[in-house]
């Protein structure tokens, strides 16, 4: 733990002073000074972007004991690769919202859970992480926020602990996801195992596959069978939370990006200048290098690299096709948001 704090409640009353990280050792969240300026320059809320600094732990009983206040919450849930960074930083506009960028707690949480945390131990904590980070920046702004999809064995719970919020549920299509894996080479393959190991500890999985047959597996069939995993979970969360979700893939999103705006802040309800947005560093600069990037730049990039695994990737997508048909997964999922 950390040296004795003067005035712990005014670090949990101010969102500039973000809970970066959970302690489950000593049931405590890990404070870091952080503007908004700073938020914006992060492509994600990690170490490696937000560069090191050392925390401020405050156990939970102490946070518990300090009123606050917290903002209206929705969520972008993704498959990864599916430029829900974009929409994350569309929803950082003064006045009206902040987007935060895949929160390291609740990579914390669900890294817990797999350790062995039980639900009875982790509700009330991540009940708690979901208050903090829903701190208004400033007064009558809401918070939308951007989990790792690593997080989205969690994404029933925070919608079923927060009625009141709205989530969109992001996609990137099969052969685009398989594309943007195959031309990270061995990191990219070694994502996607490491993706389905956590999907299998959290019981996502329904294919009726043994330890054997995941094994035996191409990369990129772990791959597929890691988004058809999300693609059935989403399917799960529409119709557990009706009216609550929209969907949409990454490719309408960016061959409509104001209507998807327009579509995405009405359903949160939030009155966005969608004009400013779409003109705005969020759609027209690369959410990781900085540079000058457009739905046409996506495009090509998007097609480059699928081009390159041709072979290994169509087949891949037909069986997909049948392993999606076998189990009544939908390739296209319902609910949509345009």
């Amino acid at each position: 733990m950390t040296q004795a704090i003067a005035n712990i409640g005014a670090i949990v009353r101010d969102p500039l002073w973000y809970p970066h990280r959970y302690d489950p050792g000593h049931d405590a969240f890990q404070f870091r000074p952080l503007s908004r300026d700073q938020h914006r320059s992060a492509t994600f809320l990690t170490d490696e972007y937000l560069g090191a600094a050392a925390p401020t732990a405050i156990r939970r009983s102490d946070i518990e004991t300090v009123p606050y206040d917290q903002a209206p919450l929705h969520f972008i849930f993704h498959s990864a690769f599916c430029c829900s960074t974009v929409l994350a930083r569309a929803f950082d506009i003064d006045g009206v919202s902040m987007g935060l960028k895949e929160p390291v707690l609740l990579n914390d949480i669900i890294g817990w859970q797999h350790r062995g945390g039980t639900a009875a131990q982790i509700a009330p904590v991540l009940d708690d992480g979901l208050a903090l980070l829903s701190r208004p920046f400033a007064s009558g702004e809401a918070v939308v926020i951007k989990p790792s999809n690593v997080v989205n064995g969690l994404a029933p719970g925070m919608l079923s602990m927060r009625p009141e919020a709205r989530a969109l549920l992001l996609h990137c299509p099969l052969r685009t996801y398989l594309g943007s894996i195959a031309k990270k080479g061995m990191t990219g393959r070694l994502w996607a195992r490491e993706l389905l190991v956590k999907q299998l500890a959290e019981g996502l999985h329904g294919f009726g596959y043994s330890a054997q047959d995941y094994i035996g597996q191409t990369d990129l069939q772990a791959a597929a069978i890691g988004w058809l995993a999300q693609h059935a979970l989403f399917l799960k969360m529409i119709g557990h939370f009706p009216g609550r979700i929209r969907t949409i893939d990454s490719a309408t999103l960016m061959a409509n990006p104001a209507r998807s705006m327009a579509a995405l802040a009405a359903f949160y309800g939030l009155d966005v200048d969608v004009q400013a947005v779409i003109a705005g560093p969020a759609f027209t600069r690369h959410s990781k290098f900085g540079n000058d990037f457009s739905s046409e730049t996506r495009d090509a990039e998007v097609e480059q690299s699928v081009t390159a695994h041709h072979d290994e990737i169509e087949k891949v997508v037909a069986w997909s096709d049948a392993v999606a048909k076998s189990v009544g997964i939908p390739m296209v999922l319902p609910a949509p948001l345009l």
